[in-house]
């Protein structure tokens, strides 16, 4: 598991109910799997942005934020929020319409209850973390 960088993420990872405890790290740790993986990433910054865990690269700028978040109101969910200004959503939607829960232009969830969609996440944050480079071409 990448260490935290950032003890206000920790904490709210640590915060996390049991049942969400261990989705929300693997989650988190797709993220910098994925960072790693994809060339031009560069280094990539974990803060807290509106209290929750956020994963944005800062050399090269080469991505969007990717937000990751659980709320107690859909305990069965994780969810991932991609700023509303990209083309985000809209490309995952086309590309996974039924293996995601949509919330506008921001969001995309999926339940806990089933094994996580590990490949078509990668695929996601891969959009998001290189989200700058692909717009300049």
């Amino acid at each position: 598991m990448t260490p935290f960088s950032h003890q206000g993420v920790a904490d709210v990872f640590n915060a996390y109910p049991q049942s969400a405890h261990q989705p929300m790290l693997e989650l988190r740790e797709l993220v910098f799997e994925t960072a790693l993986e994809n060339e031009g990433v560069g280094i990539l910054e974990e803060t807290l942005k509106w209290g929750v865990p956020s994963y944005l690269t800062t050399k090269p700028k080469s991505g969007t934020t990717i937000r990751l978040d659980w709320k107690s109101g859909t305990p069965g969910s994780c969810a991932v929020f991609f700023h509303c200004q990209t083309t985000l959503i809209a490309h995952c939607r086309q590309v996974y319409p039924e293996t995601f829960v949509y919330e506008g232009n921001r969001c995309l969830s999926f339940g806990t209850d089933n094994p996580m969609p590990v490949e078509e996440l990668k695929h996601c944050f891969a959009l998001a973390l290189t989200y700058h480079q692909k717009k300049s071409r």
